[in-house]
């Protein structure tokens, strides 16, 4: 993902010209120095201690790209030394984690996002305008099926609840995004089918209560060989008055009641507007921009980390009903 990262603000002349990358920091020294060399870092500290990189370099920023068990301990440092912070999802590993975040963000006053990257991508932000724009009314029903076998190797193969919390998240805070709605309560059920390659909760089915009585349902599995979903899931958007269909990459579908008579009245296809704004539809590179503008700006960042633990609730809500098997009330500490 550091790659990933890189690339994003190498691409993009304004990143490029806003952000001087002056140190690299990686538990193995060799790791951060073969990166340096790939992307032409000829001048930048590299260190194994992120404290002695900020100190060395008295740099403004942090971009955060360890593992999650990492991320408390990377993201506290660099706060306390003034440093604003763009982690990679999760926010944190517990709920605990994300309210101690954010408490010293806001004691010290830096900027502190997640990389939500997909929601800047332009089939998210078209299904976001629809739903604005009242295209099939007030949504009742978000309802996403997620299914892939990726052979990741590492450190995903080895976690706890490794779908829900590594990458159900991105479609849980889609659905929020999309539809506007803030969740109430889930019930899940998470399994590790037969032939997964994974230690723990390579699936798992959740139903959340939204607000305004309405209900996403998601339907995952990183272990389903065979034909696959998009990474970005299928979705069906119900609403009162029809329905939006996207297979999560190029192919749109909206449509209404038709003007059939008898038991089914059919159905009529609509138009879908385009992404509001192409500029916010370009993956890593547009979080990445967002997030800096923020810095320069002193506005709130559209994924800034008080925001973003209502989605990590909801992954911790999927995780603890599993457990118990039993619905979860989701609640956000304090927000």
């Amino acid at each position: 993902m550091a790659k990933g990262w890189l690339r994003a603000l190498q691409s993009a002349s304004d990143l490029s010209r806003d952000v001087e990358i002056v140190g690299l920091v990686d538990l193995d020294h060799a790791v951060a120095e073969a990166l340096a060399a790939e992307f032409g870092l000829d001048h930048v500290v590299i260190d194994t201690d992120l404290v002695s990189v900020i100190d060395a370099t008295r740099a403004d920023m942090v971009f955060d790209v360890v593992v999650p068990s990492a991320r408390f301990a990377v993201v506290s440092t660099a706060l306390k030394l003034g440093c604003h912070v763009l982690s990679e999802k999760p926010l944190a590993t517990s709920l605990d984690e994300a309210n101690a975040l954010l408490a010293l963000a806001a004691e010290t006053g830096r900027v502190h996002a997640v990389v939500q990257n997909r929601r800047f991508i332009s089939g998210v932000r078209r299904l976001r305008r629809a739903v604005e724009d009242g295209l099939i009314g007030e949504v009742s029903g978000i309802h996403c099926d997620f299914f892939i076998g990726p052979h990741f190797g590492g450190f995903r193969e080895a976690m706890d609840n490794v779908l829900l919390l590594d990458m159900a998240i991105h479609t849980f805070d889609a659905a929020r995004f999309v539809s506007g709605k803030e969740p109430l309560s889930v019930y899940c059920v998470e399994t590790n089918p037969s032939g997964s390659w994974y230690a723990h909760g390579a699936s798992a089915n959740a139903i959340f209560r939204l607000s305004g009585d309405a209900v996403f349902s998601y339907r995952g599995s990183w272990c389903a060989e065979g034909r696959r979903t998009s990474w970005e899931s299928a979705w069906r958007l119900v609403g009162s008055k029809g329905m939006i269909t996207w297979d999560g990459e190029e192919s749109f579908e909206a449509t209404v009641a038709g003007d059939e008579t008898g038991l089914l009245r059919g159905h009529r296809a609509l138009s879908i507007p385009d992404a509001p704004d192409l500029d916010e539809t370009h993956g890593h590179r547009s979080v990445l921009a967002e997030f800096i503008d923020a810095v320069k700006s002193g506005r709130r960042p559209e994924t800034v980390s008080d925001d973003n633990i209502k989605s990590l609730s909801m992954v911790f809500g999927a995780i603890e009903s599993a457990r118990t098997g039993l619905p979860v009330s989701i609640s956000v500490e304090g927000h």
